[in-house]
């Protein structure tokens, strides 16, 4: 199994919860499992992507120290480790972790010395955070991103996260010009909120791949675009679900867009918040589109084209996914 689209932030279980909070000595809001997990995860009746984001709230409480954001990358590879990941792609946005005082640098500092006490292949996306008066903090993680950039185990690619519909993808081409001119690679999260003129700008802007981007099912000639210049979609079934992007999940376009020969992916995106893993999200396509094993094959052969790593890695993963 391999996952593009997750977010740290958005992995933080009870379990790994509760170990931040003891190496921390940070006292959680909730004394019981049952309670915790509802302060984790969202509920059944989440009305937006807006609603989504709040739930980002306790885990980012427990990001703010070297040594949480160190053990959190640990932790969370070791729980894609055991459910069978052969390759990971974890984001976070190193601007958020700030709060107590580190800087940028000392936080992708702390998440690199997190990501070399795993023995899962996982690589680093850095993310710029949709707002209107966060430029500066953006171009610095854009600068960092630049000097850290490595093919393989370390940071790879940025993004562009947030609230999409109260702040446009247009909005932000300086940090993404600025990322052209220093061959930074970079994936954009558009078309999930907004609409398929999100995802138009961040393509603009130079995007090699589409957080979500499930909302360009709403242009048919965006359609043909992504298909023909074969831009890679990172779907994440689940959470479309949970946030609204889509409002009728028997419309969900993934089969139309494979049928397409768009180039899909499955993700979990926010594991935690979403209460799902890789597994359920292959379980949930193949319940709700009849996803085969043989299209199975062909969203993991997707991914592992789509990945931001070296071309050894890739003919690794797919030897693996062949045999």
């Amino acid at each position: 199994m391999i996952d593009l689209h997750c977010h740290l932030d958005g992995s933080i279980t009870v379990d790994i919860a509760k170990e931040l909070a003891a190496i921390q000595n940070i006292e959680l809001p909730a004394k019981s499992d049952e309670a915790l997990l509802k302060k984790l995860s969202i509920p059944e009746n989440c009305e937006s992507l807006n609603d989504f984001l709040t739930c980002f709230g306790l885990p980012l409480r427990l990001l703010q120290t070297k040594e949480g954001i160190t053990q959190a990358f640990y932790l969370v590879q070791e729980m894609f480790r055991k459910q069978g990941l052969i390759y990971l792609e974890l984001r976070f946005a190193p601007q958020l972790h700030c709060v107590n005082g580190l800087s940028q640098e000392e936080v992708i500092l702390a998440a690199l010395e997190g990501l070399k006490k795993s023995f899962l292949h996982t690589n680093l996306i850095l993310c710029l955070m949709r707002s209107d008066h966060n430029q500066e903090e953006n171009l610095e993680t854009v600068e960092l991103a630049k000097k850290y950039l490595v093919k393989d185990e370390g940071v790879v690619a940025i993004d562009l996260a947030g609230a999409e519909a109260l702040f446009k993808t247009k909005d932000f081409e300086a940090p993404f010009a600025l990322a052209r001119k220093y061959n930074i690679p970079f994936t954009i999260h558009a078309g999930e909120a907004d609409g398929p003129e999100s995802v138009k700008a961040a393509l603009d802007f130079g995007a090699l791949r589409i957080g979500h981007g499930v909302r360009i099912a709403e242009d048919q000639e965006l359609v043909d675009y992504v298909a023909a210049h074969n831009v890679p979609l990172e779907m994440c079934p689940n959470s479309n679900r949970q946030t609204k992007a889509v409002d009728d999940m028997s419309k969900y376009p993934l089969r139309n867009f494979l049928e397409k020969g768009i180039k899909v992916t499955i993700n979990t995106d926010d594991p935690a918040i979403c209460r799902t893993n890789i597994k359920n999200e292959f379980d949930y396509i193949k319940k709700m589109y009849g996803i085969t094993e043989a299209e199975k094959k062909v969203l993991l052969l997707n991914a592992v084209d789509s990945a931001f790593c070296s071309d050894e890695y890739k003919e690794k993963m797919k030897k693996i996914i062949n045999s």
